[in-house]
């Protein structure tokens, strides 16, 4: 039976129920980890610089693997196999950090686990819009982006149950870290049906031209929007700054990922009626006020405030943006189109984190904040002159 003609379940797909499940258990390891690794880096002699430059390479080194992984999906017509070497990778990967005693060996684990996502990335996303049913792409990524935030619930909270029973025993931490990221393997193989292709369907080749004019206008919104998108790591650390206990940083961070995972399919399905353009230029405006709020906050309140209203950011533009990018181009070609999106965002995110470490740390906390409001409100102002432009 083909994907898209399955009995919906709770109104989706299965592949789309199983593809969130897989990116609910990873990320529920990766959170664990993350949640906790910039006070670890920090405790090992990092600066905030050097934080920010880990991440950012990590990122954009591996992001040429989404657009060749994507193309190659489109190509073969399969994603599975990507998806069970992306996310075995990981789960592989994770424990290692425990092994670490400088700033460089994670450095290179991070390099190494974020190939994985390099991998796994684009054809997961290929898969989500070919399974998604008609006319709920928003609906669809949305609770793709719900079940990623409920895992960043997860992890978060684990961190603070065995940073309260094992204050400052990192290692622990990151040795149990792998087991949810393991149990997502087994849901991919068991779980996950592949939405096949027929021959004549297949991508055989890459051409620039065949993208339409719309997509690179968006793409080059999204690289202003990013540019100023720099890690989550400095919003912790400046939590740390105004005072957030080290063990409560973990619950700070996960009131972002809670309101989020309440608000993304909702918000999913209204951009669904309303048009994606339109929910995406309220995303980038709130973001514009969060960061701006963040460079003038001086209390553990006003930060526990603000990460609340990052959450409807993050519901209202992470998976619409993909939702979008994948509404915008063939079918026989979501798989290279979401890749070279997804590379677009990992290869911005190294100038966006040492522009914002930089800043932090050489200028004034506050700058990098104000600077990554200004380039959202941009974004947004483009986004709404590129959407009135293509009603007339």
């Amino acid at each position: 039976m083909s994907v898209s003609k399955e009995k919906p379940v709770f109104g989706f797909n299965r592949n789309i129920l199983f593809t969130g499940l897989t990116s609910f258990l990873t990320d529920t390891s990766v959170k664990l980890i993350y949640s906790v690794m910039p006070m670890f880096l920090l405790s090992i002699g990092a600066s905030k610089t050097s934080l920010s430059l880990i991440e950012g390479i990590a990122e954009s080194t591996a992001s040429l693997l989404k657009t060749c992984s994507g193309f190659w999906s489109d190509r073969i017509g399969k994603n599975k196999p990507f998806m069970l070497i992306g996310y075995g990778l990981s789960a592989f990967i994770l424990p290692l950090y425990s092994l670490a005693v400088t700033p460089f060996h994670v450095l290179y684990l991070r390099f190494v686990e974020r190939i994985g996502k390099g991998i796994r990335t684009a054809p997961r996303d290929s898969l989500v819009a070919a399974s998604a049913l008609q006319g709920q792409s928003g609906k669809s990524f949305g609770l793709q982006k719900a079940m990623d935030n409920s895992g960043a619930i997860a992890g978060p909270l684990i961190a603070f149950a065995l940073l309260t029973l094992l204050p400052g025993n990192y290692r622990a931490i990151f040795l149990i870290a792998g087991l949810p990221a393991l149990a997502g393997v087994f849901v991919i193989l068991f779980g996950i049906r592949e939405a096949k292709k027929k021959k004549n369907e297949l991508l055989s080749k890459f051409r620039f031209k065949d993208f339409p004019t719309k997509y690179y206008l968006f793409l080059a919104i999204v690289f202003l929007f990013t540019l100023g998108n720099s890690t989550d790591a400095l919003l912790m650390v400046k939590a740390h700054d105004v005072g957030v206990r080290v063990a409560l940083i973990p619950l700070v961070y996960l009131i972002t990922n809670l309101v989020s995972v309440l608000l993304a399919v909702p918000i999913g399905s209204l951009a669904d009626k309303i048009g994606k353009e339109k929910v995406l230029i309220a995303g980038y405006s709130i973001y514009s006020v969060v960061y701006y709020g963040f460079g003038v906050a001086h209390s553990a309140t006003a930060v526990a405030a603000l990460f609340a209203l990052y959450g409807v950011y993050s519901a209202a533009t992470d998976g619409i943006q993909k939702a979008f990018v994948s509404d915008l181009i063939d079918s026989n070609k979501k798989g290279t189109g979401l890749g070279i999106y997804n590379a677009l965002l990992g290869v911005t995110l190294l100038p966006a984190s040492l522009i914002a470490g930089y800043l932090y740390d050489a200028v004034d906390a506050s700058v990098p904040f104000y600077w990554g409001a200004g380039a959202a409100a941009g974004a947004a102002l483009l986004l709404l002159l590129l959407h009135r432009t293509a009603m007339r």
